[in-house]
């Protein structure tokens, strides 16, 4: 032990004080006039010291935010602090939009590889096209050992209307376009289309200021081609801005319906209702959540459950029944604190308990221990968390929203082999390369879906190639477990370079076992 620096028995002292200051330090970042200057230097003290003394290098601001977010989460796991480097990127997701220049780009052998231009966008117009290949920005290489996927946002993102110039290789030819960053819209709801010529689908990852204005738009479009029957797909959406799901609600629901209730010490009681002319009303409707569905989600999950308007299908929902409020610091970070609880229509409040802490919470162990990927938790349905829908159906609190009809989980084809392909990244490759050199031979994604089929030559192709470029090593008795799944996800794959998330949903959704069995639940 003679070794170790002899200062070191101060460091349990020094990070004890630290938690303990911390504890009230997020409440004087606003008001720190109000402060004795003594508490302040306190602080300071204690970082100074551990930058001073501690074995390592300290990141003193690093350490200061993270007692914050401690501090924060020893009230409720969704209070927390966001640095101001990272409010950017939150803004974006809220908002549903970004500076850049409209470009969805993959890695490919150290080189940026077009694979979508959105429309619209700076790119539209000045004529990149899919498959192209940036070398340049500026001047500056943009390819070679080093790249990365943050490096490419960080040079090609910016403020709309500032200026860069991009050097592409196209057809073999370099060639030089100026552009202008514009606003580019961060899509909430990446595919909508019809299933047959009655169901639509419209499928919502995230909820931002803009995705009821979206819903409208993508829902409308549909109803124009025949829709009667809706799947809404609400699956692995973590939420986002409550207003959006009130008013996606409201479209289905007549006037003065209740949507959601929420109070809170200060904020007091709240009431939403619907109002009149939804323009879904007529519409019958199936939901689809999972584990994975928070928040937002649940609101409108679960305003379409407690109000008899529609079957939630799938598994038990996440379980987030608290409100977050953002109030932005002096340095630019943000203090999300939970102002209100919300209740479902029936007076639900589904808040998971938290009282284990934090890192359980997080890990939602209760859920992993009970297995309820593949049953419910029988758990919830008790006497003292039974609540009655508007026309008397018994509904569940303890947690999250239960569904009305149970989907298990399906493991049929999963390999440990088929989890190291997806997550090398090379199927998204392998498709860039394939659709490389047949652009233009589908019209449509419909097409593609109806007429294309991954060969076992083709599947023999992949492997190697995920082998040589991926290191991704052949199993065979994975690849004879996963062979089915491997060739829908490859499919999956290459109808996405022509046709985002709709190419790719539409080839997977029709082996989607919750979805299908949305499908029946309209009968």
């Amino acid at each position: 032990m003679s070794d170790q620096p002899k200062n070191n028995y101060l460091l349990p002292i020094i990070l004890s004080l630290l938690l303990a200051i911390g504890m009230y330090a997020g409440f004087f970042l606003n008001t720190v006039e109000t402060r004795s200057t003594g508490d302040i230097q306190k602080l300071e003290d204690i970082l100074t010291l551990l930058d001073q003394n501690y074995v390592d290098k300290v990141d003193k601001d690093a350490i200061f935010e993270e007692t914050i977010s401690d501090m924060l989460h020893k009230l409720d796991p969704h209070s927390n602090y966001i640095s101001a480097k990272d409010m950017k990127s939150v803004n974006e997701s809220i908002e549903g939009q970004f500076g850049g220049v409209g470009i969805r780009f993959l890695l490919l052998r150290d080189t940026i590889c077009v694979t979508n231009i959105i429309a619209n966008s700076p790119s539209y117009y000045a004529g990149i096209k899919a498959g192209d290949k940036i070398i340049k920005v500026n001047g500056k290489k943009m390819y070679g050992k080093g790249m990365t996927n943050e490096k490419v946002l960080a040079t090609l993102k910016g403020q709309p209307g500032t200026k860069l110039q991009v050097t592409i290789l196209h057809n073999k030819k370099l060639r030089t376009i100026a552009l202008e960053r514009g606003i580019i819209p961060l899509l909430s709801i990446p595919c909508a289309y019809m299933i047959d010529k009655q169901t639509g689908y419209i499928l919502i990852s995230e909820f931002s200021q803009v995705t009821s204005q979206e819903f409208y738009q993508a829902s409308s479009k549909l109803l124009a081609k025949g829709m009667t029957k809706l799947v809404l797909d609400l699956r692995n959406n973590p939420g986002g801005v409550m207003s959006s799901a009130i008013e996606i609600a409201d479209a289905f629901l007549a006037k003065n319906n209740m949507i959601l209730k929420s109070k809170g010490k200060n904020e007091g009681l709240k009431t939403y209702y619907s109002t009149a002319g939804g323009h879904l009303e007529k519409t019958k409707l199936v939901v689809l959540i999972n584990a994975h569905s928070a928040s937002a989600s649940e609101i409108l999950a679960g305003a379409i459950q407690d109000n008899d308007r529609g079957i939630i299908v799938g598994r038990r929902s996440y379980g987030k029944g608290l409100i977050q409020k953002d109030e932005v610091l002096r340095d630019g970070s943000n203090l999300r604190i939970t102002i209100a609880r919300y209740y479902t229509p029936s007076g639900r409040c589904i808040q998971r308990s938290y009282k284990g802490g934090y890192d359980a919470y997080m890990r939602d162990e209760e859920r992993t221990i009970r297995n309820e990927y593949f049953k419910p938790d029988s758990s919830i349905f008790v006497d003292s968390l039974k609540f009655k829908t508007k026309k008397g159906r018994i509904v569940y609190g303890g947690g999250g929203i239960m569904p009305d009809v149970f989907v298990p989980g399906d493991t049929s084809g999963t390999s440990f082999y088929l989890t190291e392909l997806q997550m090398s990244g090379a199927p998204r490759a392998f498709a860039f390369d394939f659709m490389q050199a047949n652009r233009g031979k589908w019209s449509t994604a419909n097409d593609f879906v109806q007429t294309f089929e991954v060969s076992d030559d083709l599947l023999k192709r992949f492997l190697n190639f995920a082998q040589k470029d991926f290191k991704v090593q052949k199993d065979p008795a994975g690849i004879a477990t996963s062979k089915t799944l491997i060739k829908q996800i490859l499919k999956a794959e290459i109808a996405s370079q022509n046709w985002t998330e709709e190419g790719y949903y539409r080839v997977l959704n029709p082996f989607d076992k919750e979805l299908m069995k949305a499908l029946k639940s309209f009968k």
